[in-house]
């Protein structure tokens, strides 16, 4: 028998009263009225409500009973007064006969566990005593929750015949994207393995050591600014990777897994396979973004053609892009002025132009004056706008344009409340540019470094870098990037031809992808593979804006953990064990 309780505080009903019990947990509220006292008893499966009816027995204890204590009672399980239908338990409460305090807490709390405003709290002060904010029943339901999920994503993932391999998290610096977080080697003085950005190029030589489906639950390892979607420093995705498979493989597998596991722990319509697939440069130009949220429905189109003889100053010698947005008749301007003071303030634009199109089919209002009527026609033909429309219109240098568009759009979406309710809107974004240029005008890789060209050599031999196509890959869920992968470049020789088009060098590939580049050599099979990531599925099938609210042990805005007080400063002998001289002490010098 359990020492501490003989039930847990969610099981207790009706049936059992007459039973003597032994329930342990945290007291939620105390409700002292004068011939009886109460108390609300919680653990992680219930709250079940405690009577004290004989307070002389209780009158050396009931000094030290605090919220938040945790005790252990002993008592009888009697039918309620006054049931409380709301709650599994409320039909019944436990006469308490012992209460044994087993872990006191301090009178006064930082904040309440429990209260409705706890989102109000300061977050860095919930962060600093997050062991207590992870008892607030919706976070911790959440943190129960990723359990389920991540148990749900094995069982699909063991179903399809992958093999759980985990790889090392001591490895060596790779081109991932991000900065590396470097571990100086004690038994090699200057030397550093780097935590893994992703298990790349270890899921890879999986393959080519003849396994045929690898999957993990990686831990991932990125040195980025925090933001809302992505934690800083560490993360995690269930990562996998297959033998002789193609694109489709991979995208069916995704198919397979990401719609169940959405379905079993939401109520909301969640999208089933086939996924709608978006070419990269469709998806940049009809919605400004390679992650669109396709549950809004307004669209982005370029109507640079249509000015290119405008006397429009602004728009002269300028990619134009419009968005049509119906049901517009009735805005006040003020909506108007509103949306260019955001595209300004918030998105970098020199300003947001506009017209509406009048009940009597003319355009009214903001440059309607510079828009002749034939304009007007190609626009209307453009956008499938008419009468109660209103146009929106941005003008810039062409990629600049096209992002301030993106963000127009999706910002119109949510002020009009134009985004569909409670549903999960899937698609595959496919056909990423293999390259692009750097800020310093340099050929550097679009996305994965490892991925297949389209066209293979002959693309790479033949064809301007910037156009040639990867065998890339995105799923992306309601505006959210949720998977990345690729077909891998497997023949060394076009790994090293891909590579130098980067600027590296064949040394430059064996040095610092030796053991990729090695075993390429021994027979490598076709292999391809995708990462979908946790914390953002998490976070989606949560409901939550905020990755924090997913993770049991965040860092802040600033990638400090202040409950653990990380990074902190440490020891002179640690820093010289692993041959660490801090530059502030080498400028005193």
């Amino acid at each position: 028998m359990n020492k501490y309780r003989t039930k847990t505080l969610g099981e207790l009903n009706i049936t059992n009263v007459g039973e003597e019990v032994k329930l342990s947990g945290w007291i939620q509220k105390i409700r002292n009225l004068g011939a009886m006292i109460f108390i609300d008893l919680r653990d992680e499966f219930g709250i079940t409500q405690i009577v004290i009816e004989n307070k002389e027995q209780f009158i050396d204890i009931m000094q030290d009973l605090t919220t938040e204590s945790c005790i252990m009672v002993d008592g009888e399980v009697v039918e309620r007064a006054n049931k409380n239908l709301k709650i599994p338990t409320g039909e019944i409460e436990v006469k308490a006969k012992k209460i044994e305090i087993l872990g006191k807490c301090k009178n006064v709390l930082p904040f309440e566990v429990n209260s409705l405003e706890q989102n109000n709290v300061r977050e860095d002060l919930r962060l600093e005593y997050r062991f207590l904010d992870l008892r607030n029943e919706h976070l911790h339901n959440n943190i129960l929750l990723r359990s389920k999920i991540i148990k749900e994503l094995r069982l699909r993932m063991d179903e399809l015949g992958f093999t759980e391999i985990q790889t090392p998290i001591l490895a060596n610096s790779s081109p991932e994207g991000a900065r590396d977080f470097l571990v100086p080697s004690r038994l090699h003085p200057g030397e550093f393995y780097a935590l893994p950005q992703a298990p790349q190029q270890f899921k890879q030589l999986l393959m080519v050591s003849g396994f045929n489906k690898y999957y993990q639950i990686a831990p991932c390892f990125r040195d980025e600014d925090p933001r809302a979607d992505r934690a800083p420093g560490e993360f995690y995705q269930l990562d996998f990777e297959m033998s002789f498979a193609t694109q489709e493989d991979v995208l069916e597998v995704i198919e397979k897994v990401i719609p169940p596991v959405f379905s079993k722990f939401t109520n909301w319509t969640v999208d089933q396979a086939p996924f709608v697939k978006i070419p990269y440069r469709e998806a940049m130009e009809k919605y400004g973004i390679d992650k669109p949220d396709l549950r809004n429905p307004l669209i982005i189109n370029d109507a640079t053609k249509l000015f290119e003889n405008t006397e429009f100053n602004a728009f002269k010698d300028k990619t134009i892009k419009v968005i049509a947005v119906p049901n517009m008749g009735e805005q006040p301007r003020k909506f108007f002025d509103n949306m260019s003071e955001y595209a300004q303030e918030e998105l970098g634009a020199k300003g947001l132009a506009w017209v509406k199109i009048s009940e009597d089919n003319t355009l009214t209002g903001g440059i309607s004056k510079f828009i002749d009527e034939t304009t007007k026609i190609e626009l209307e033909k453009l956008t499938d706008a008419k009468e109660g429309y209103a146009l929106f219109f941005i003008a810039d240098e062409f990629k600049t344009a096209q992002k301030i568009a993106g963000g127009v759009r999706i910002e119109l979406g949510k002020r009009l409340d134009l985004i569909e309710k409670d549903t999960y809107r899937f698609c595959f974004i496919v056909d990423f540019p293999m390259y692009e240029l750097s800020d310093e005008g340099t050929i550097d890789f679009n996305h994965n470094p490892f991925s297949m060209p389209q066209g293979g050599m002959e693309a790479l031999e033949n064809q301007d870098p910037l156009e040639i196509l990867a065998y890339q890959y995105d799923l992306v869920c309601n505006g959210y990037e949720m998977a990345s992968g690729a077909v891998r470049n497997h023949d060394p020789e076009l790994m090293v031809k891909a590579f130098e088009i980067a600027g590296y060098t064949r040394k430059d590939v064996e040095e610092r992808f030796g053991a990729l580049f090695n075993a390429f050599q021994y027979g490598t099979p076709p292999h391809a593979g995708a990462a979908p990531g946790l914390d953002r599925m998490i976070m989606l099938i949560a409901n939550e804006e905020n990755l924090r609210q997913v993770i049991a042990f965040p860092k802040n805005k600033k990638a400090r953990d202040l409950l653990m007080r990380a990074p902190s400063r440490v020891e002179e002998k640690q820093l010289r064990d692993v041959h660490i001289k801090l530059l502030e002490e080498l400028d005193e010098k």
